[in-house]
């Protein structure tokens, strides 16, 4: 199966929300590249295009729902170990007035990813690529998921989040109350399950201005 049509993203991502045909457009040439690089690198394990959809995408355009719905605008993103561009590149094609930062560290997912941002024509995405411990600055809204090492990668997002900014988890619910344990300078809410998510959650807390 070749470039997956927009009729059928559409039906398969109803269950996480509904788009409109120019979003809908982006996310099958966004799939069609993700296809073709991956047959050179190892962008993700899973192969089958539907599949695709409702577990890369669907997640990632649910969280970016459910955060757009409580915080909108929101200027600055950073998409944490992006890899595939999942879940900072969704988030950018539903943002369009938010500077998302994508961090990947490993060069040829990075040069994907800098592809991906021209094929799509997104303006308000940019890749760094280099280790997250060396990126200069800080976002309103931090994105975590899928990543290694998630304890190290936890600490990293929150550090990564300004004061009052929020940090979001794409993580199994196993790892919630973990989340919560690891990191003291975060006021986090409850897990909201993911649709379709065979036990995955999404987790957001908001960074503490000031510990005391």
């Amino acid at each position: 199966m070749g470039c997956v049509e927009t009729d059928a993203i559409a039906q398969l991502l109803q269950p996480f929300i509904q788009l409109d045909e120019m979003r809908l457009s982006a996310i099958s040439t966004y799939i069609d590249l993700l296809l073709k690089w991956n047959s050179r690198i190892n962008l993700t394990a899973i192969r089958e295009p539907r599949e695709i959809v409702q577990r890369h995408f669907g997640e990632s355009l649910f969280t970016a729902k459910y955060i757009l719905e409580q915080q909108k605008p929101l200027q600055t993103a950073i998409d944490l170990g992006s890899g595939a561009g999942f879940p900072g590149v969704p988030f950018a094609i539903m943002a369009p007035d938010s500077q998302v930062t994508l961090i990947e560290s490993q060069q040829k997912k990075a040069t994907f990813l800098k592809e991906l941002i021209y094929g799509l024509k997104l303006k308000n995405v940019k890749v760094f690529s280099d280790r997250a411990e060396a990126y200069p600055g800080t976002a309103d809204l931090v994105m975590l998921r899928a990543v290694e090492n998630f304890e190290r990668a936890l600490q990293m997002a929150v550090r990564l989040t300004t004061p009052g900014g929020r940090t979001a988890l794409m993580i199994g619910s196993a790892q919630v109350a973990l989340a919560k344990k690891l990191v003291a300078k975060v006021d986090w809410g409850d897990g909201v399950q993911i649709p379709e998510g065979h036990s995955r959650e999404l987790l957001i807390g908001t960074k503490l201005v000031k510990v005391e």
